[in-house]
C-alpha cells in the first residue's frame, strides 16, 4: 500500500507531461522602426525619417529589401497604424462620416489608387522600387485627411490662398506638360484615369491642388527637381 501511495504521489509531481502556464506572447515591435514609437517616427518629415534611417540601418544587411524601401514602409505602417486609431475613435463617438460619405470616399480612393498605378507604369516605375514606394506613401495623406476633416468638425472647403491659386494653376499648367511628353496612348489612358478622380464627387480646391501634387510626383522622373515638397 505505501508502495502504491508513493508511486501515485510521484506522478502527480513529476514535471513531465503536465502543461504549464505561459506568459501571454506579445507582438514584437518592428524592429525596422528603429526602437521607436511610431508618434516618435511621425514627428519627423518621411524625409527626415528615411535618411535617419538610413544614418542608423544603413550598414545592417539583414534584409533582402533595400534600405530607402525598409525605412518608407515602416513610416507607412506608423502613419496608417494613426489613421486607423482615429478612425475608430471618430467611429465609437459617433463622429465618424456616414455611410454615404464614406462610400463616396471609397470611390475617390479607388480612383487614386488607379491613376497612381496607370502613371507609374506609364513612366516606367515598377512595383518595389523606391519611386513606387514613395506614390503609395504619400497617397496616404488622402484618407488621413478625410477623418481629420471630422475629428475637427470641419464642413465645406476653405478658398484657396493668392499663393495657392498660383500654385494651382502651374500645377495644372505641369500636369499637361508631363501628358504632352507621353505617347498618345498612354497620355489618353493617365488622362482618363486622372479625370476619374474628380468624376466620383465634389472635391474641395485644396484636395484638387494637393491631388495635382500628387500626380505630378507620380509622372516626374527622379531626375527632375520636384514640383513641390513631400506632403508630409
Amino acid at each position: 500500500m505505501k508502495r502504491l501511495s508513493a508511486l501515485w504521489l510521484a506522478l502527480v509531481l513529476a514535471p513531465v507531461g503536465i502543461p504549464q502556464a505561459r506568459p501571454a506572447q506579445t507582438k514584437a515591435a518592428d524592429p525596422d522602426r528603429l526602437g521607436l514609437a511610431c508618434t516618435q517616427i511621425l514627428q519627423m518629415s518621411s524625409t527626415a525619417w528615411v535618411a535617419h534611417f538610413l544614418e542608423k540601418a544603413g550598414s545592417a544587411n539583414n534584409s533582402s529589401a533595400p534600405v530607402a524601401l525598409r525605412a518608407i514602409t515602416a513610416y507607412g505602417k506608423c502613419y496608417d497604424a494613426r489613421t486607423n486609431q482615429l478612425a475608430a475613435s471618430l467611429g465609437k463617438s459617433g463622429r465618424g462620416p456616414l455611410m454615404g460619405a464614406a462610400a463616396n470616399f471609397r470611390d475617390f480612393q479607388k480612383a487614386l489608387d488607379d491613376f497612381a498605378a496607370k502613371g507609374l507604369a506609364a513612366t516606367d516605375k515598377a512595383p518595389g522600387t523606391q519611386q513606387a514606394a514613395y506614390a503609395a506613401l504619400y497617397e496616404r495623406q488622402f484618407r488621413y485627411e478625410f477623418y481629420q476633416r471630422y475629428e475637427q468638425r470641419i464642413t465645406g472647403g476653405r478658398p484657396l490662398t493668392a499663393e495657392e491659386s498660383a500654385e494651382y494653376s502651374k500645377a495644372k499648367n505641369r500636369f499637361g506638360e508631363f501628358l504632352g511628353l507621353l505617347p498618345e496612348d498612354k497620355a489618353h489612358v493617365i488622362h482618363a484615369a486622372f479625370s476619374q478622380i474628380f468624376d466620383r464627387g465634389p472635391v474641395s480646391d485644396v484636395t484638387k491642388l494637393e491631388v495635382y501634387r500628387f500626380a505630378i510626383s507620380v509622372l516626374e522622373s527622379p531626375k527632375d527637381p520636384p514640383f513641390s515638397p513631400p506632403p508630409f
